[in-house]
């Protein structure tokens, strides 16, 4: 029984993996899905997939305010998370990670957290500590 349940335990795939629908914290509207893969080295990235525009706002197709080597890139396959570890203490808790806001090119310290469903990711980034941050929501594609 302990070899079926250990097993099992490691055939359960990480449940940040996949395609996730973002929604803007401001507007309500999802502006990209993201595609989350698991590095060879345990780090999590996401890369843009699909991007949409917004009422009244031009969809957007290039990182102009981008740093260094990803300014002029197109949206399509930034990575703009990235550095992500699973939290050893928490299998739904990610830590340590970086976020690129590709809007303003400014790139944050961040940290995720899946619900106990599954269905929700909830991605905050900050400067500094926590509390001086924002979150946004996530929605996983099935």
């Amino acid at each position: 029984m302990t070899i079926l349940t250990a097993y099992t335990h490691a055939e359960q795939p990480d449940p940040i993996v996949g395609k996730w629908k973002t929604i803007d914290d401001r507007s309500g509207y999802s502006r990209a899905d993201v595609e989350v893969k698991k590095n060879p080295n345990g780090t999590y990235t996401g890369i843009i997939i699909e991007t949409r525009a917004i009422p009244g706002r031009p969809k957007m197709e290039i990182c102009e305010q981008c740093p260094g080597a990803l300014k002029g890139k197109p949206f399509i396959g930034l990575p703009f998370v990235y550095d992500f570890k699973q939290n050893p203490n928490n299998p739904y808790e990610y830590i340590q990670g970086h976020v690129l806001d590709p809007i303003s090119g400014k790139v944050y310290q961040a940290k995720a957290k899946i619900n106990a469903s599954g269905k929700h990711l909830t991605l905050r980034g900050y400067v500094g500590i926590s509390v001086v941050g924002r979150s946004v929501t996530w929605i996983k594609y099935q």
